[in-house]
């Protein structure tokens, strides 16, 4: 079978890496960076082009040759860039965690013929899983919760925080909506709102804010009350709120000596180099994922705990190993035929069968990504 991996940044790059180390898929990976793909271009069993994603027509010629793609693109081309591959006929693994419905593309993809997985990384993804599966042992879900995060170990003033994504979508976290679901109705209330301090061992103490990390959830599982909180070291969320309530963080041009200027572009452009992830910079990724309710007449507790450091030994990032993996995994399901709905899919839909949960979580654990569950009964 052949992937075509589509981005070959810090994720792209070692998604491309696990689909080709045991050598059962043709690997090839794409980017406009000739940089980021000269890093992969000794690694055994994988093809690099450089090319335009961003091009649609260039991009129906470069997927043409493959089986399945796995789309690391950024979130603001990640809508279209779906709806490109669908039309090629092409299954799909998608972490662009873009902002549309992905359902919006569900009928064309059926039309197609085609399996897409979207939303599939870390969070969204596993915790969609794990957050699914929960819910499916329960006959009534009376909380699922979601804290996660990824963060540098070794905190540089002033932003104490690293990201393996685009500044400009990391960003998407402080200024969109938060939408969680509170007495079984949908919430919407401001981005970095309803602070939690959380103390997590081996890590201390950290601040917890609302972020739109919810996404399908908030429609697809029915509970009393269902939310995501994103993680960073305590300060954080009083920064990102001064730069967004100054207009940091807006889309919307200034004219500036008779030049418009996008102040989120020119915000981002700032920010990158503070917050890129070095080679052998070390993050880790901290997740809980907390699902209760009832079953049977009884109160019962599921919880999954992630926490994940930078791999030393293949010096990829913690964030790049939890995101990438669970949707390299996700790939195999597909390639394998094990999953073969046709549509398009939000993972806590895979979280509806253990056969899919257990196979994520053991592949997972085989590359040193361990979710740790403890079941409780309540009384």
């Amino acid at each position: 079978m052949k992937i075509l991996v589509l981005g070959a940044g810090l994720v792209g790059g070692p998604m491309a890496m696990d689909l080709a180390r045991d050598g059962e898929f043709e690997v090839t990976s794409a980017d406009i960076s000739a940089e980021a793909l000269l890093k992969l271009r000794g690694f055994p069993g994988i093809q690099t082009i450089k090319a335009d994603l961003g091009d649609l027509p260039e991009l129906v010629a470069l997927a043409n040759g493959f089986d399945l793609v796995v789309s690391a693109v950024p979130g603001h081309m990640g809508y279209r860039t779906l709806e490109t591959l669908i039309e090629c006929r092409k299954n799909v693994v998608d972490i662009a965690f873009f902002p549309e419905d992905m359902f919006g593309l569900d009928e064309k993809a059926r039309a197609m013929g085609v399996t897409v997985i979207c939303d599939m990384g870390v969070a969204p993804g596993m915790s969609n899983v794990l957050l699914g599966y929960g819910a499916s042992m329960l006959d009534h879900l009376e909380k699922g919760i979601i804290y996660v995060g990824g963060l540098p170990v070794v905190r540089t003033w002033p932003y104490e925080y690293k990201a393996v994504f685009s500044p400009i979508d990391v960003i998407e976290e402080y200024t969109r909506p938060a939408r969680y679901i509170d007495g079984g109705r949908l919430v919407v209330r401001e981005a970095l709102s309803d602070p939690e301090l959380i103390d997590f061992p081996g890590i201390g103490t950290l601040e917890a804010f609302n972020s739109d990390g919810l996404r399908t959830l908030a429609t697809t599982l029915k509970g009393d009350y269902m939310i995501e909180k994103t993680l960073r070291y305590k300060g954080h969320i009083e920064k990102m709120a001064v730069l967004r309530d100054t207009g940091f963080f807006s889309k919307e041009p200034l004219n500036i000596n008779g030049t418009l200027i996008s102040p989120l572009e020119f915000t981002s452009r700032l920010l990158f180099p503070k917050w890129k992830l070095e080679p052998g910079e070390e993050d880790l990724t901290v997740m809980q994922v907390i699902t209760e309710g009832i079953k049977d007449g009884v109160r019962q507790r599921y919880t999954w705990n992630l926490y994940d450091r930078y791999d030393s030994a293949s010096g990829i990032h913690s964030m790049a190993r939890t995101t990438g993996y669970a949707a390299t995994m996700a790939a195999r399901l597909i390639a394998g035929g094990l999953y073969q709905e046709k549509g398009v899919s939000a993972p806590e839909f895979l979280g509806r069968n253990p056969v899919f949960v257990n196979y994520l979580l053991e592949g997972l654990r085989r590359r040193g990504v361990v979710y740790r569950e403890n079941r409780e009964m309540m009384g």
